[in-house]
């Protein structure tokens, strides 16, 4: 099942890239779609959702509900 976060930090493709990298650092086999436009960052994998919430924190972002 797909996890979608919104992040209202993610403002551009560089963050968008840093975002991706980070889960995929965390989670190679994560499959990440980010759209810059609405600012959600779709993600498919094992991890649960609140790891990936710490992993974007972390990442100097903020997750907020939708």
């Amino acid at each position: 099942m797909a996890l979608k976060l919104h992040v209202p930090t993610l403002d551009s493709p560089a963050v968008a890239k840093e975002i991706k990298e980070t889960i995929l650092t965390a989670e190679p086999d994560a499959k990440v779609d980010i759209d810059v436009a609405n600012k959600t960052v779709t993600i498919e994998a094992k991890a649960s959702e609140e790891t990936f919430k710490q992993l974007i924190t972390a990442a100097g972002h903020e997750v907020t509900e939708s």
